[in-house]
């Protein structure tokens, strides 16, 4: 699952799962077995369910992790020690920078467009993995606002430049023409004049 941590990093969250209605880190009975032969009917299946939940906890997170790339950190988890002795993960988080690239949005886009696939990573994203998600992809749509608008205005200016150019072609073409049209009247003056 994902919470907002600061403006630019964002944590994957796993739903903490309460087993057996206890939260985290709560171990139930005081006297805890360490030799698996020596647990309870109830013990075998606290254990089995920790086993279970650990498992998709590890893999809840490490979509994010693996998918979120270079923007995600390592996971952390939160653990609950079952009746076996054990420690099992129950919880856990990725950190993600969701920070915009400065001055490029483009770059932005692509990176908002990783962190969409991290948040939704898990076969079952977490409210705040779709909440991450959303807010990935106000930003991307964000980015790719100010990319339109940077793109349209650098066409604007080569439309500028360009016309900018014709002018001064045109400008030029037309020195020449009066200037070759001054000269065959010369020519034309000076002939008449030779032949008077």
């Amino acid at each position: 699952m994902i919470s907002g941590v600061s403006p630019s990093i964002a944590a994957f969250h796993s739903v903490a799962a309460a087993a057996h209605g206890r939260p985290a880190g709560e171990t139930g009975e005081s006297a805890r077995v360490s030799d698996p032969s020596q647990l309870s009917e109830e013990q075998k299946q606290e254990v089995e369910a920790l086993k279970e939940r650990d498992q998709e906890v590890r893999a809840h997170e490490q979509a994010h992790a693996r998918t979120g790339g270079p923007y995600a950190g390592a996971p952390s988890y939160e653990f609950e020690r079952g009746p076996d002795g054990k420690l099992y993960a129950v919880s856990g988080e990725v950190q993600i920078d969701t920070a915009p690239i400065e001055g490029d949005p483009a770059a932005t886009i692509v990176k908002m467009e990783v962190v969409i696939r991290a948040a939704l990573a898990p076969q079952e994203p977490s409210g705040q993995d779709s909440r991450v998600a959303a807010e990935a992809r106000a930003a991307k749509a964000e980015a790719q606002t100010e990319l339109r608008k940077k793109n349209q205005e650098e066409a604007r200016e080569t439309s500028e430049a360009n016309q900018s150019v014709d002018e001064s072609a045109h400008s030029r073409a037309s020195d020449a023409y009066e200037s070759a049209e001054s000269l065959a009247f010369t020519a034309i003056e000076a002939a008449f004049n030779a032949a008077a």
